[in-house]
């Protein structure tokens, strides 16, 4: 359940047929390209309780939702994950993992597995251990690969999420190569999209337009030669194709996230949008805030919509694109997004893509996610003005990498 919306698009007949809980916002990871916030603890919001999640759990079966996510942060900070799980499996959800790997061992494994845990989906940066290390700000390279063959060894289906940027897009035969020796299952090749973290970051992540066909090669070839063996997925970065992505299969349409703190939300990054409010369901029943609330009904269907994207004959299969997107480019959530080559704003797009591949480009080291760092989030990537988001990054922190170990952290 890739976290830019880009699954087969299905009508959900009005149920949120994806619930993501997103159970905690800590991370012992500092991935630059990570949407999730540094600084909750500083918010007050207290982590909903296990008691709080089953009863979101009860709503959401209630609501028609079949698919659940588990993620975060890294959802395995969670104690009660297991519990939550064993409830979930009760209700009959078809349950998911989505994690980092920190924090799993086969002890824990072995738990999840007997509460009825169906699919894991497990993190992978780069087929280099330095790399790897190096872009998480931990030494995390080694247990996930250990993790990766313990998720096999025990028979979960599993799918390996490679985010892809320019760092580790030259890697993907390499990556490919060691997904074939793990026994993955499905390999998603996810091309990161540019909010928060990412945005920040923008000029240096983004890759090239021959770096992704070469990859585009690689993928198709491993196609050809391993057959159904793996399932390979290769989402190409909307900055790239033209048109934009079906984001979350449309607002409000299908997909239905919760916060650590209770607040309901169309996609993992609906909050970054100035001016909406996100009532929480400690407040308000899930069948209410899905059918009724003000922040689910402000861009379904397409009432919302600029000229260009309501006269558009590809309205009904992009949705009018990310409004996200559209507010962090553009300061207004209900502008056609950038991406798109009809939308007025187009040239924002155009103007990255030719920096980021320029020649003369100034070298910039990466910013990591960390709380030190959060300022110059505020400043460029969650302002929604496009002029801040060419902010100079300052040199990189001296990274001491922590060990990170499976077990809990």
């Amino acid at each position: 359940m890739p976290k830019d919306g880009s699954v087969v698009r299905l009508d959900g007949q009005g149920k949120p047929l994806w619930l993501v809980l997103e159970l905690t916002y800590r991370c012992p990871l500092k991935c630059p390209w990570c949407s999730n916030p540094v600084d909750y603890a500083r918010d007050g919001k207290a982590e909903l309780s296990t008691d709080e999640w089953k009863r979101v759990l009860r709503e959401g079966r209630a609501l028609g939702a079949l698919q659940l996510g588990f993620t975060g942060g890294e959802p395995l900070l969670r104690d009660d994950l297991e519990e939550l799980v064993a409830e979930a499996s009760a209700l009959g959800y078809y349950t998911n993992l989505i994690t980092s790997g920190v924090g799993l061992n086969e002890e824990r494994l072995l738990a999840l597995k007997a509460a009825g845990l169906k699919q894991i989906q497990l993190s992978l940066q780069s087929s280099e251990r330095e790399l790897t290390d190096t872009l998480v700000g931990a030494r995390a390279f080694d247990l996930k690969i250990r993790v990766a063959h313990l998720i096999k060894a025990h028979g979960f289906p599993m799918v390996l999420n490679v985010p892809v940027f320019r760092h580790n897009i030259g890697q993907v035969e390499d990556i490919l190569a060691l997904a074939a020796d793990i026994g993955v299952d499905y390999l998603e090749f996810a091309n990161i999209q540019y909010y928060n973290w990412a945005l920040l970051n923008r000029d240096e992540l983004l890759p090239t337009r021959a770096q992704l066909q070469a990859a585009e090669r690689a993928v198709q070839a491993a196609r050809e030669r391993l057959g159904e063996r793996m399932t390979i997925y290769f989402v190409i970065p909307d900055y790239y194709e033209g048109r934009p992505k079906a984001c979350m299969n449309g607002w409000g349409a299908i997909h239905l996230t919760i916060a650590p703190d209770g607040a309901a939300m169309p996609c993992q990054e609906a909050r970054i949008i100035d001016g909406l409010d996100f009532p929480s369901v400690r407040d308000h029943s899930l069948a209410w805030l899905w059918n009724a609330s003000p922040t689910f009904q402000k861009f379904r269907g397409d009432e919302w919509m600029s000229p260009t994207c309501r006269s558009c004959d590809e309205k009904d299969k992009d949705f009018g694109g990310c409004r996200c997107q559209a507010f962090l480019l553009t300061g207004d959530a209900a502008n056609t997004d950038p991406a798109c080559s009809r939308s007025p704003h187009h040239h924002l797009i155009t103007a990255a893509i030719e920096k980021a591949q320029s020649p003369a480009r100034r070298i910039q080291p990466l910013v990591l996610r960390n709380e030190g760092n959060s300022r110059l989030l505020g400043a460029a990537g969650g302002c929604g003005s496009a002029a801040g988001c060419a902010t100079p990054a300052p040199a990189r922190e001296d990274l001491a990498l922590a060990t990170v170990e499976c077990g809990h952290v």
